[in-house]
């Protein structure tokens, strides 16, 4: 077991950032160490039963009551390769794959006025970003008090997509859906219709459009802000 304890070590040190760190107690320790002191995770009774979480997988390692060997040895042995495993893809997905969408994110964010003055727009700079999590608790972080509106980012065929924030992490409803008028209309119809060149498409929702160019989808935004702020009647008229 010397090889697989001195993974960790090598790994950790490049986790220090406190935000990793808490994500990884969050969301791996922290289920591990309440079933292990018998704190429930809902009050009541629950819908179904979870037997496959990792604790119970380990629990199933156990001899049976009834083997005529009660050595628990090599159980032991199995878990902590189990555990150790799990341990380290978790490390790993929050060193290669989580810090790095929380800095693109956050540069982003640190960014948005330079997209737009209003500072409701960011631009990612890769598609494919895990986004919203990392925006939600940027914006509570920074205390921001103007919210996001837009996001925009490059698709795999290299032209742009401009999506809406949602008002939540599990809603489907967002702070802002682009123009009612643009729904479900495509190409030309679309660049037609919003004056807008090298429109690909809006859905049918509001949620997401598409445009060739970066200048496009945020023109896209932009509009969308811009009608807002003009249905909305100013202050003492």
């Amino acid at each position: 077991h010397a090889h697989s304890l001195s993974l960790p070590l090598s790994l950790l040190p490049s986790l220090s950032h406190s935000v990793s760190l808490l994500q990884l107690y969050e969301n791996f320790v922290e289920e591990i160490d309440a079933i292990d002191n018998g704190i429930s995770q809902w009050d009541g009774e629950p819908r179904y039963a979870m037997t496959t979480n990792l604790s119970a997988r380990v629990g199933h390692l156990n001899p049976r009551w009834n083997d005529k060997s009660q050595d628990t040895e090599e159980g032991f042995k199995k878990a902590m390769e189990m555990v150790g495993t799990e341990f380290l893809d978790r490390v790993d997905f929050y060193q290669r794959s989580w810090l790095p969408a929380r800095a693109q994110v956050e540069e982003a964010v640190r960014t948005r006025a330079e997209v737009d003055p209003s500072g409701e727009v960011v631009v990612l700079g890769q598609g494919g970003c895990p986004w919203k999590e990392h925006l939600f608790s940027l914006e509570e972080e920074l205390a921001m008090e103007t919210p996001i509106k837009f996001v925009l980012y490059p698709d795999q065929s290299s032209q742009w997509r401009v999506q809406c924030v949602p008002a939540g992490l599990h809603t489907f409803q967002n702070r802002l859906s682009l123009l009612e008028e643009w729904r479900g209309v495509r190409d030309e119809a679309l660049s037609s219709l919003s004056g807008i060149p090298d429109c690909i498409f809006v859905h049918a929702s509001g949620f997401i459009g598409g445009n060739r160019t970066k200048e496009g989808a945020l023109e896209m935004a932009r509009r969308t802000l811009r009608a807002v702020a003009d249905a909305t009647p100013a202050n003492g008229s």
